[in-house]
């Protein structure tokens, strides 16, 4: 493999999402870690990126009739797909030096730009049987079993790269999960100071600072990964003292968002709203909010792709040539939605038996199953959703719940139940083992994109933006990206109040159910039915308006002017 000598920006992140079969991504965060180095690759930057090869995936749901989750692992074989690297390096772990192997996957963009990712993999036979499967599973078992992932990722990470020869001029950390790399650097640069007498250790906190980049994705406190203090001595023992790694990851337990926080220069929320939202959540510390974006050429539907190479040739890498939509004609914008709705519709009927009608009103949700996005506020009264929408709408969802989140697999139990009872009036289905192949045809396919989530916990959310490059408009509580992107009747439309909290709160439900169920009846379908030409400058708005800012090579290009450069 040939390296480049020229700096590096090392990406860091436990999950990134490349394509649907190299099933190293559990959702968002892992998809849009997938967009940036996309981009990255575009748009010719140095960068390099590190995760865990997840050699079991995910993984994949099976929902049976009354929508019980069941998970099964992913059966994939790397070498399909990536090289094996002879070198090794090796971290402790309960005493116990583990091995790592990597594999190498390079990321080609047609620019002629690339960048190489490193799947870190402990499936090696001089480790122990447990060891083994410490890269197994993403997200899975327990508090242990994620810092021993964690320990992998974060300082196995660093060692692999230095192993490799790769000159690091900045460490970007994509989440807390890889944060102990900062403990890693700081081993690095500590430097004895010969005057004194016991021989002290000074730890360079600032040149450590100086390499790091964080970007927080999480506004609920309990998202943040924490190990007590006995469990960082029994797995990781003491890399750093221990008095001074409290002062820099919280004096109760080991905080990974602190200890990033504390050793990162730049820090930033992805969204405006999300670094408002955190700096309330960590005062003192200076974050500064980039709005997520996604990989353009990759979410947009084959159907649309060829409008814009008509239209908007070098729309793929410079997407903001999507300003000038409106020199497409309406009947070709239409005619390129009709055709990403009739694959959408023909995957329900393969997979579901049910059959859909390409000229009724589509909504789509399709996201991790977990309570506070609210999947079901749309059947909060569901006599009215029968009066607003018998003969007028059908509504697809999608989601997998993590595998320990119960609320979560209840949550997909309840829309099974208000299939059930709807289905004489409304249909509705739900498609199991949501991915990025499925996310595609969904975002393109439905008519409006809809988003529940309480505020303020969407950090920004990006399957929205992947609907707006197709000319799907979204109807989204305002939260995250979407305070950014709505224009109320322009973009598309808001479901409740305007944002003006910045800490968690509950009570909403009531109140935004009851503006969904008015916009839905007074609003969104009049416009669908009777004033098409209204809804395709809708569609146009959407993309030309949306899309054109909310991806990721604009992402990037701020990166690397506020945080890459500095």
């Amino acid at each position: 493999m040939k390296l480049t000598r020229e700096p590096m920006i090392a990406y860091f992140s436990m999950e990134i999402g490349i394509q649907s079969s190299i099933p190293t991504y559990s959702g968002g965060l892992g998809v849009l870690a997938g967009d940036t180095i996309k981009s990255g690759a575009d748009l010719n930057l140095p960068m390099v990126a590190v995760t865990l090869l997840s050699e079991k995936g995910y993984f994949r749901q099976e929902l049976d009739e009354k929508g019980r989750q069941t998970e099964h692992p992913v059966v994939w074989e790397p070498a399909k797909f990536m090289t094996l690297l002879s070198p090794k390096v090796s971290v402790e772990i309960e005493g116990r030096k583990v091995l790592i192997q990597t594999w190498y996957y390079t990321v080609k963009s047609f620019t002629g730009g690339q960048v190489p990712v490193f799947f870190l993999d402990t499936d090696i036979k001089e480790n122990a049987p447990e060891d083994r499967e410490l890269t197994s599973f993403l997200y899975g078992k327990d508090l242990v079993y994620r810092l021993k992932q964690e320990i992998i990722l974060g300082i196995g990470g660093a060692r692999m790269l230095k192993k490799l020869g790769f000159e690091i001029k900045k460490y970007h950390l994509n989440e807390g999960h890889a944060s102990l790399l900062t403990l890693e650097l700081l081993q690095t640069f500590q430097k004895p100071i010969e005057e004194v007498w016991d021989e002290k250790l000074v730890w360079d906190v600032s040149r450590v600072k100086d390499l790091c980049v964080f970007t927080t994705h999480t506004p609920v406190e309990a998202g943040h990964d924490r190990f007590s203090y006995d469990l960082v001595r029994q797995i990781l023992g003491e890399p750093v003292p221990f008095d001074i790694l409290k002062g820099l990851a919280g004096q109760e337990a080991l905080n990974m968002t602190l200890l990033a926080l504390n050793l990162s220069e730049f820090v930033n929320g992805v969204a405006k709203k999300h670094g408002e939202v955190s700096r309330n959540m960590f005062p003192g510390y200076k974050i500064s909010a980039i709005t997520n974006g996604v990989h353009s050429y990759t979410w947009t539907c084959e159907s649309f792709k060829k409008l814009y190479d008509k239209y908007l040739p070098g729309w793929a890498n410079e997407p903001e040539l999507f300003v000038r939509i409106g020199r497409v004609p309406d009947e070709e914008i239409w005619e390129a939605h009709m055709e990403a709705k009739k694959i959408l519709l023909g995957y329900v009927r393969e997979t579901t038996g049910v059959e859909m009608s390409p000229d009724l009103l589509t909504l789509g949700f399709a996201r991790r199953a977990t309570a506070y996005k609210r999947a079901d506020l749309l059947f909060s009264d569901l006599e009215r959703l029968k009066a607003i929408g018998t003969g007028k709408i059908q509504i697809i969802y999608a989601g997998k719940a993590h595998p320990n989140d119960q609320p979560g697999k209840a949550l997909i139990e309840r829309i099974f139940y208000f299939k059930e009872k709807l289905k004489d009036h409304i249909q509705l289905v739900y498609l199991a083992n949501y991915n990025m192949e499925l996310a595609l045809k969904l975002v393109s396919g439905v008519d409006v994109w809809l988003n529940t989530p309480l505020r303020p916990r969407e950090a920004s959310g990006t399957s929205g933006m992947k609907a707006a490059h197709n000319g799907v408009v979204n109807f989204s509580v305002l939260d995250g990206w979407w305070i950014e992107g709505h224009i109320e009747g322009y973009t598309g439309w808001a479901i409740g109040p305007n944002p003006t909290e910045t800490k968690l709160v509950e009570g909403y439900d009531t109140r935004d159910a009851e503006d969904l169920y008015n916009k839905l009846e007074q609003v969104i379908i009049p416009i669908y039915y009777k004033e098409k030409g209204i809804w395709i400058r809708m569609m146009q708005n959407a993309i030309g308006k949306n899309a054109y800012y909310f991806n990721t090579h604009r992402m990037m290009r701020r990166y690397v002017t506020e945080a890459y450069i500095r």
